[in-house]
């Protein structure tokens, strides 16, 4: 499956590439770009691939039983263009290859000492012939990774000043997931791509962890009217269970209920909430205004002068 998903997205970039892209740089004489250019192509497509994926999953969901009406399309066009900015930039993956190629500079600093980089996999060289099991548990992994730095989100002044971005959405959708400050965006991606390179995922593997990890997000973020029952919930993160964590409850003395994809990191740690079958009202009331109606710009700017504050030691505004 990971081997046929990632040789359609070649073919499909070799294509387009050949077919309008390539043409265009031997007239313009940019063919010493040939490389970057098909790299950064096939980037592009695997954004909205991913973008297209999550829209067929999760629209029909919030038209068939979404949680409450859409009364604010302003706040979730602003949204759609921060998925738009996040995903076509694709943050995780760019910060893979640049982590790949530190690592590699590193690798090769040390090699004369006989060093290896310990992985997954080199620790378990059997997962090398079951490629489904290893992705499963490189997604635990990378899961566990996400749960702490959500919670660090929350436990820092600073950071929390630029994640409230992100919780001052009253009108929540599948497309309030990419809704972060760019600095949150980078920190993620730099923290995402920094675990899957210690963990040694293949890089063929890692464009489907990202889809995968997207599509949860957002699925967690839905206007849907959805739980997965006693055992699912405790399985799987629910959008009535990650509801719950952007309530307005929740976000005024940073709640609970903070993992990704899987919910057994909240149990272990102390900070599920399984007992409310309830859909709070979302958002952040200690916000200011410009962050949950503001347009992107303005909820950056807002964004990074109360990450100074914060950095300062003032009071946030």
């Amino acid at each position: 499956m990971i081997e046929s998903f990632n040789r359609a997205l070649d073919d499909v970039t070799g294509w387009i590439f050949e077919a309008a892209l390539q043409p265009l740089m031997y007239e313009w004489g940019l063919m010493d770009w040939a490389d970057d250019a098909l790299e950064w192509l096939e980037f592009g497509l695997f954004g909205v691939f991913s973008i297209l994926v999550v829209y067929l999953v999760c629209r029909p969901l919030e038209a068939w039983r979404p949680v409450e009406p859409v009364t604010d399309r302003g706040a979730i066009r602003t949204d759609i263009v921060y998925t738009l900015l996040t995903r076509l930039g694709l943050l995780p993956m760019v910060a893979f290859v640049l982590l790949a190629s530190l690592q590699a500079w590193w690798e090769g600093s040390v090699a004369d000492s006989g060093f290896v980089p310990p992985t997954i996999e080199t620790a378990f060289p059997q997962l090398r012939e079951m490629p489904l099991l290893a992705f499963a548990i490189y997604v635990v992994i990378l899961d566990f990774g996400e749960y702490w730095r959500h919670r660090f989100q929350h436990s820092f002044r600073w950071w929390w000043a630029l994640h409230s971005i992100h919780h001052a959405q009253r009108q929540m959708t599948f497309w309030t997931d990419d809704r972060n400050h760019i600095l949150d965006e980078v920190i993620a991606a730099l923290w995402f791509g920094a675990i899957a390179l210690l963990i040694g995922v293949p890089p063929g593997q890692f464009p489907l962890l990202v889809l995968v990890m997207r599509l949860g997000e957002s699925l967690s973020h839905a206007n849907v009217r959805l739980s997965f029952g006693r055992v699912g919930e405790r399985l799987l993160v629910s959008p009535r269970f990650h509801r719950l964590h952007h309530g307005v409850l929740s976000t005024a003395d940073h709640g609970k209920n903070y993992a990704v994809l899987l919910p057994v990191w909240d149990w272990m740690f102390g900070t599920a909430d399984f007992k409310r079958d309830v859909f709070p009202q979302t958002g952040d009331p200690e916000a200011p205004e410009a962050l949950a109606t503001g347009g992107w710009l303005r909820q950056q700017w807002v964004g990074l002068k109360r990450m100074a504050g914060a950095i300062l030691g003032q009071r946030a505004a």
